[in-house]
């Protein structure tokens, strides 16, 4: 991945976990903020245009990023009837900020989702519960996010359900990590399984026998706050291979490309052909 170095705002600074803690894991902590909006592309496949949801909170560097490589990117057609034509979709990605030393850091574009914009042509949750919080990991304030990724099947049943990655809140050691993952994963999954979706009722796939879905799942200490457009510090999670998906399928998206409880399909949306960042 192509990145560039920048002297990051104060937000980001004054998170002293990125420069203190064990070694081990101080090398694997990364900052990375998740960016919303959508994208017009030509049926050519180049970009025509974009917008950023609320660019008016993206830090000046990001949003520089993000400028010269969106007008990079190049897609696979849309086809409609066969003749390829404009199409808009939804789009979100992550920009993730990596110390380099002297105060320094690299930041670049890790992951991406291109959705489907045409409403009835995608899968859509019928009933959702959203799992339940341990309370032995809130009472020690583990905060982290599962990435699920469901199959579901025609009667909009969940089939399968793997935690496809987890990443963490900073946390002091390797042992508090191989704890908490799997407690929050378990909470999550439990979730899941009872969960039901309305299926697709035009377009493309939907006589398929079933379907895949991503939804993050966020575990965190208080109320939500309005953090769009600002650094999070994390240890990212391995991600879990998974044959039922993996196997000889093209993976079009990022698992941790997605905000907390958003529905996205893996193997849906557009395709893009060119890297996320760089030339």
């Amino acid at each position: 991945m192509k990145r560039f170095l920048i002297g990051l705002s104060c937000a980001l600074l004054s998170v002293a976990a990125l420069a203190t803690g064990p070694t081990a894991l101080r090398k694997r902590m990364q900052a990375s903020m998740l960016l919303t909006g959508t994208i017009v592309v030509a049926p050519d496949g180049s970009v025509r245009s974009y917008v950023i949801d609320h660019a008016e909170k993206v830090p000046e560097d990001v949003s520089s990023l993000v400028e010269r490589n969106v007008w990079r990117w190049k897609f696979a057609p849309v086809l409609l009837n066969g003749a390829p034509v404009a199409a808009e979709a939804k789009m979100s990605f992550r920009i993730v900020a990596k110390p380099v030393g002297d105060g320094k850091f690299s930041i670049g574009i890790s992951g991406a989702q291109f959705g489907e914009g045409s409403p009835g042509q995608s899968i859509s949750i019928r009933e959702m519960s959203w799992p339940a919080y341990p309370a032995v990991a809130a009472q020690a304030r583990v905060e982290g996010t599962v990435y699920l990724l469901l199959r579901v099947g025609r009667q909009g049943e969940v089939q399968e359900v793997v935690a496809e990655q987890v990443n963490m809140g900073v946390l002091d050691n390797e042992r508090q990590l191989a704890r908490w993952r799997p407690l929050l994963a378990k909470a999550a999954i439990a979730a899941a399984r009872k969960w039901t979706f309305n299926l697709p009722a035009s377009g493309h796939g939907v006589d398929d026998d079933n379907w895949f879905v991503r939804v993050p799942i966020g575990f965190g200490i208080g109320p939500p706050g309005d953090d769009y457009g600002q650094w999070e510090v994390y240890i990212p999670g391995p991600r879990q291979p998974i044959p039922w998906f993996d196997g000889g399928r093209q993976v079009l998206s990022s698992a941790d490309a997605s905000p907390d409880g958003a529905i996205s399909q893996p193997d849906r949306g557009l395709n893009l052909l060119t890297p996320l960042d760089g030339a």
